[in-house]
């Protein structure tokens, strides 16, 4: 079991909720911390190893930043996202640009900030070469295709739109080394959300093999293996989370089985890390505004799935709680639902929680990754705000709530001033 729980009691958060109305997100900077701390712990043992936070899963310079200080990079698929990185202190091989269908001006930003280019596509070679050049340090990405399976979230490796196939992938090496390419890099993103040890370990010795058939095939020897994302975390109080060292040394067995009886030793270990990082660290808070009794109990809150979608896009379970109610009885069954014009706008569904009065403040659990980075503006709704639990205890805004003024900024109100209907 994994005991769900949240930094702040009831009282705290009436007095926070003056300063920040709801619907807000609240990052533990210490529980983030502790997980960098853990996973460095598990695996800096491995030659070159790099975990490269997933900057999609919380795009916040502040954020980046104390994951900078615990030594991680980010893994960035959009020139947005390189900023972002530049913003914290982030630069050169402590980044990987791992994109698709990728425009010309993100591969020259790449390039720019010296991070290394991750290829998602034979065809992007030729690309790349004419509008950024081939960098001295090139990684590609592989897809394993039918080899592998693959999982709810990103679906099975051969219908994914990523990556190289095998026989692409051992043409794609000696013609990246042709046009001065002198250092690469292989890397994989299977699966995403995957609880399963094994599964990973797995993708380690996929990877590992593949780097010594490119070897023996091509003479091209392969510098580091990002082994990627995709290690999920326990969002039901019954799931058992991943086992970092145990995981670690898996991945070492099948290093010192593959790895170095084929003289590739050492071989960089990377991994590409969001959700473990940061998920179990965020929740968005939010309040009970409304209840409606028809066919079901409904309890309407004051955030909606534009704050966070993946209830809506995936079906995902996100644990919930009511503070002050913690250990009562879940004696009502709701559907959890937002204000949106969707009727899949539900962060529950026919869910056992206790009674729930208007006011209260209903807790949703591991929102720290994919919540507020996934936000939208459908319906004219405005994307929340994002607070930071520092380690000393003291609350500081890190980003504030949208407001219709930034709605309504894009606009060209010169021309809509002398549009004619």
């Amino acid at each position: 079991m994994t005991e769900k729980t949240f930094p702040l009691s009831k009282e705290q958060l009436e007095e926070l909720a003056l300063r920040y109305p709801t619907p807000f997100y609240l990052y533990d900077e210490g529980g983030i911390r502790k997980n960098a701390g853990e996973i460095n712990r598990a695996f800096g043992a491995f030659p070159g190893f790099i975990e490269h936070f997933a900057v999609k899963a919380l795009p916040n310079p502040f954020i980046l930043k104390i994951l900078a200080g615990e030594g991680f990079g980010a893994d960035c698929s959009s020139h947005t996202e390189l900023l972002l990185a530049e913003m914290a202190g982030i630069r050169g091989e402590k980044i990987m640009f791992t994109s698709n269908e990728t425009p010309a001006g993100e591969y020259r930003a790449a390039r720019d900030l010296g991070a290394v280019i991750n290829l998602d596509d034979f065809t992007h070679i030729d690309y790349l070469e004419r509008h950024a050049g081939i960098p001295d340090l090139i990684s590609c990405r592989y897809n394993p295709g039918p080899l592998k399976s693959g999982n709810a979230i990103i679906g099975k490796p051969e219908e994914a739109k990523y990556g190289f196939t095998r026989e692409q992938i051992l043409k794609a090496y000696p013609l990246l080394a042709e046009k001065g390419a002198r250092r690469c890099g292989l890397h994989a993103m299977v699966a995403s959300n995957e609880l399963s040890l094994a599964y990973h370990v797995e993708t380690a010795r996929m990877l590992f093999e593949l780097a010594v058939e490119i070897k023996e095939k091509t003479g091209v020897r392969i510098e580091f293996a990002n082994l990627g994302g995709g290690v999920g975390i326990p969002y039901r109080p019954e799931d058992r989370g991943v086992d970092y060292r145990e995981l670690a040394r898996g991945i070492e067995d099948a290093y010192r089985k593959i790895v170095v009886p084929a003289g590739l030793s050492p071989l960089g270990i990377r991994i590409e890390w969001g959700r473990a990082v940061t998920g179990p660290c965020g929740w968005l808070v939010t309040r009970a505004i409304h209840r409606k009794s028809i066919y079901r109990e409904y309890i309407g809150l004051d955030a909606s799935m534009a704050d966070l979608m993946r209830p809506a896009l995936y079906g995902a379970y996100h644990h919930i709680t009511v503070a002050g109610k913690e250990n009562a009885p879940p004696t009502e069954t709701f559907d959890v639902v937002g204000s949106l014009c969707e009727n899949n706008d539900k962060f529950a569904v026919q869910r056992r929680l206790p009674k729930i009065d208007m006011g209260d403040f209903v807790i949703i659990h591991d929102a720290g990754a994919h919540g507020r980075a996934m936000g939208f503006n459908y319906n004219g709704k405005l994307r929340c705000g994002e607070l930071l639990l520092q380690s000393g205890g003291t609350i500081v805004q890190i980003r504030r709530p949208e407001t219709a003024g930034d709605y309504f900024s894009t606009l060209d109100k010169t021309t809509l001033d002398n549009f004619k209907r």
